[in-house]
């Protein structure tokens, strides 16, 4: 039975079950294991005390901030524009991913305990952290987005090799991604001008989700200049974040919750490998519709897992700035619809 417990200690056990199950997480090489582990965390006392804890408005606020500067540190202008006279293909491929996921979110929507704005942002391909850290402020339930989400990139991250090895038999060892990197003053300048930058943007535009759009839109704008060079976010400024939303997620599960959950993964996992294979047919009409080879057009296309999917294309020799812009073309179409999309959804379901 779930008893009181003190705040101190409720913070402790918290901090505890994070670190350690980070660490494990990270070891056995699961995606996002630091938001994974915060999750726990949260779990851990939520689900085994009555005593009710949020993380403060203010600190979940920047770690969506944090997120919105971490994926606009990836954004390189170069590689936007250099899709060129292919962007009208790029275009409909990337409407097509956003078409599946849509549907998919609609056929896990037919479970009662599924509303169709959890059932959208559950299963939109791209930007898993990103949308994971604005799904409740859309009108979604983030304890059943957070789950499928990262449990469909870990079903990406496990189908990528066994694809590109069956399918395409690249040859290895051809490069290796480097993201690149200032210093790590420069670094932290960075995310301080893109923090301040953004979360005044936020307060000025009437938009939900700003808090994460707003650093994203500085940071982005402040790489694709590349004013600081080609900086980055410093790991414990990307964990400090993961754990903000990490924990903010946990603390709001209760067991019926989690029982919800644990009951609809068999429907989910088989929405998620057809998904799966849908992108990846996305990715054979991107080949056919361009010069681009079959095996960089898959990986342009793998719905989720972005360093794996980057990493994957140096070793086997593919274009990596192209995979890197389409990928992230697809990124910032879902992330700066997902308010309206929201909206749409609340309205029709009203």
């Amino acid at each position: 039975m779930p008893t009181d417990r003190s705040r101190p200690t409720a913070w402790a056990l918290i901090l505890v079950v994070t670190v350690t199950t980070s660490v494990v997480f990270e070891l056995l090489g699961l995606p996002s294991a630091v938001l994974f582990g915060a999750l726990l965390g949260g779990m851990a006392h939520a689900l085994t005390s009555t005593t009710v804890l949020r993380v403060p408005p203010f600190a979940f606020r920047v770690g969506q901030a944090l997120i919105g500067v971490t994926i606009g540190s990836l954004v390189s202008l170069s590689a936007l524009t250099g899709m060129g006279t292919e962007l009208l293909p790029i275009l409909v491929v990337t409407v097509g991913t956003v078409v599946i996921s849509l549907l998919a979110g609609r056929v896990l929507a037919v479970r009662e305990d599924v509303s169709h704005v959890t059932g959208a942002f559950a299963m939109i391909a791209g930007g898993a952290s990103g949308v994971v850290a604005i799904a409740r402020e859309l009108g979604a339930d983030d304890r059943v987005v957070t789950v499928v989400q990262y449990l469909r990139v870990l079903v990406v991250l496990m189908a990528m090799p066994i694809v590109t090895a069956v399918v395409f038999h690249p040859e290895h060892g051809l490069g290796r991604f480097d993201p690149g990197g200032a210093s790590f003053g420069t670094d932290l300048v960075y995310v301080a001008v893109a923090l301040a930058g953004g979360l005044l943007v936020a307060n000025v535009v009437p938009v939900t989700t700003a808090a994460l759009l707003g650093p994203l839109a500085v940071a982005a704008a402040l790489s694709s200049t590349g004013w600081l060079g080609t900086p980055a976010v410093p790991l414990v400024l990307q964990w400090t974040a993961y754990v903000l939303i990490g924990v903010q997620v946990g603390l709001r599960f209760t067991r019926a919750s989690l029982a919800s959950i644990a009951r609809m993964l068999p429907l989910v996992l088989v929405i998620i490998v057809s998904m799966v294979a849908l992108t990846a047919a996305m990715g054979a009409t991107l080949a056919w519709l361009t010069p681009v080879d079959g095996l960089t057009a898959y990986l342009a296309t793998t719905p989720g897992g972005l360093f794996a999917v980057l990493a994957t294309a140096a070793d086997s020799g593919s274009d990596v700035t192209y995979v890197m812009a389409v990928q992230l073309f697809r990124l910032l179409v879902i992330l700066m619809f997902t308010p309206l999309l929201a909206a749409r959804l609340r309205a029709r379901r009203g």
